[in-house]
């Protein structure tokens, strides 16, 4: 059985300079947090990221939380996101500094464009945008109109890396995740060339049920025992 267990240092030296990277979690929850926060420790710089938000300016510990590490730290360039609310470092980089790109796409067309990069399909038809600035967006193909109704035909995402994080993950990459911590997760372990898992608990082979698993190992390169750090 291979061993896909690797170190966190290790895992951050697989993520290159102007890496584009996924990322799951909704605020925060489902976040590799232990990987996020190594990254932003590494001095690593100009990535593009693409998940639902970038984290929180003041998480449950009232500090950064998440990317907005990253964010903070001048190490991303262009944000892919749906809402940046939560981390007025976007803004300032964006509107004033004018240092950091962002594109905010709605949210269940940009989980769909990432499930659309993992499926090797050519787009995703939506009716969400008809009619708005986002028909003009980069990532907007055109509009098509299919038994009466107006479609926008939105690009699929597709990444270097995705860092995900998944409350089990047995030795093989199987994982389990918990909660809400499910959201982006699934979708970009299949959408990016290379997978790296934070495991709040790795388990052995068969620890989780076949009927349980929700993202097959197969689709995962990597693992870092996040309980260890």
């Amino acid at each position: 059985m291979t061993n896909k267990i690797i170190t966190l240092e290790e895992a951050v030296a697989m993520i290159p300079d102007g890496a584009t990277i996924m990322y799951g979690g909704f605020l925060g929850r489902g976040s590799a947090h232990h990987i996020i926060d190594a990254l932003s420790k590494s001095g690593k710089k100009d990535f593009t990221i693409i998940g639902n938000d970038c984290g929180m300016a003041q998480g449950p510990n009232g500090d950064l939380w998440g990317m907005a590490k990253l964010i903070h730290n001048h190490q991303v360039k262009h944000v892919i996101n749906s809402h940046v609310g939560m981390t007025p470092d976007v803004a300032q980089q964006n509107m004033v500094e004018k240092t950091l790109t962002v594109d905010l796409i709605p949210q269940g067309s940009l989980a769909e464009m990432i499930r659309a990069g993992g499926a090797g399909l050519g787009g995703v038809l939506t009716p969400t945008g008809v009619g708005t600035i986002v028909e003009d967006s980069p990532y907007c193909l055109g509009k098509q109109t299919i038994e009466g109704k107006e479609y926008l035909l939105m690009k699929p995402l597709h990444a270097d890396v995705a860092i995900l994080n998944a409350h089990m993950v047995d030795r093989m990459g199987n994982m389990w995740f918990k909660g809400m911590t499910r959201n982006f997760n699934p979708m970009m372990a299949t959408a990016a060339d290379l997978v790296i898992v934070e495991a709040d608990n790795v388990v052995e082979l068969g620890d989780i049920e076949p009927e349980n698993v929700h993202v097959t190992g197969a689709c995962v390169n990597y693992i870092v025992d996040g309980g260890k750090y």
